[in-house]
């Protein structure tokens, strides 16, 4: 590992997906950029040393690893799609440090760039002409025994959603919705989402939950192909306790938080979701409508739109 730049120079940890080659052709011209602006480019090491076997080579770069890699970074610059950038929010939120996601995937939901804004982005972080909000996050706890067996919960935490899944295909997923304390619903189902309004355009969308501004505070729930009378998405406070109960003697399930961390849930385990102690930060260029963005990320159609007429106004 190289040793740190000065004290008082500006630093930007730069993630990028390594196994597209798209995104280390990026990775080499936001580096340059920002190096050339005066600025301390930090990369892991693996990733460094993946793009030096590519014949992307960054000189000089700060090599970093370990949980501390984003601690002091002014911004993380994540280049990939929305998994590259919850791999990346791990990193971030514990240091605090604003992500600001170039989406090189698909949709790039989280991402607040596209490819073709590279060099008008890299433009925004040196004159730090942008703005930083916060998210919601979950904090996950899992008691295998249930809460009966005084054995420590196994705590994870979620940005987008926590979900519930059934262990096998040929199984249901049998489990108690709990709310506040309050028994809700008995659902046989695929799997649950328990999801964040960040994450209500993602898993939780897919699921038939609905679409929550992100200034709006709540915890939703979905069922996964439910078999129940009462089947429906819920929408409740964000001092909200819930609560999963795999039901005792039935098929074991799944835990996975962002699609990232995973925990076996053997019958009777309980899983219990509140809001989380520690949002994660998200750097924004521009302080457009999510509405804009809604349109924009799932080309939605809005031909014919007049808007208010001028005599409205």
């Amino acid at each position: 590992m190289t040793s740190p730049g000065p004290r008082s120079a500006r630093s930007v940890l730069l993630l990028a997906h390594t196994g597209r080659r798209a995104a280390m052709r990026s990775a080499q011209l936001v580096h340059r950029s920002l190096t050339e602006a005066g600025l301390v480019v930090r990369m892991l090491e693996n990733e460094a040393d993946d793009l030096k076997r590519a014949g992307f080579e960054l000189d000089p770069v700060e090599r970093v690893r370990g949980p501390e890699a984003a601690e002091g970074a002014e911004l993380v610059m994540v280049l990939g799609g929305d998994g590259t950038l919850l791999r990346a929010a791990e990193i971030a939120r514990p240091a605090g440090a604003p992500l600001l996601g170039i989406n090189l995937g698909h949709v790039g939901f989280l991402a607040e760039a596209e490819r073709e804004d590279l060099g008008a982005t890299v433009h925004s972080v040196v004159e730090r002409r942008y703005i930083v909000e916060e998210r919601m996050t979950l904090d996950v706890a899992v008691y295998n025994g249930g809460r009966c067996d005084g054995a420590p919960p196994v705590r994870t935490w979620a940005l987008n959603e926590a979900t519930l899944e059934k262990a096998t295909a040929r199984r249901m997923l049998d489990t108690v919705l709990e709310i506040d304390g309050r028994p809700l619903s008995r659902w046989g189902c695929d799997g649950v989402v328990c999801a964040t309004p960040t994450g209500s355009t993602a898993h939780a969308f897919s699921a038939g939950g609905p679409i929550v501004w992100p200034e709006v505070e709540a915890l939703l729930v979905a069922p996964i192909g439910a078999h129940a009378l009462f089947a429906r998405p819920v929408v409740v406070s964000p001092d909200s306790v819930i609560a999963f109960e795999i039901v005792p003697d039935t098929p074991e399930g799944v835990l996975w938080c962002d699609g990232r961390r995973m925990v076996e849930l053997p019958a009777g385990a309980r899983i219990e979701v509140t809001r989380g102690d520690v949002p994660v930060r998200l750097a924004r260029l521009q302080r457009a409508p999510f509405t804009d963005r809604l349109v924009a990320k799932f080309g939605l159609p809005v031909a014919g739109w007049r808007g208010r007429a001028e005599r409205d106004l």
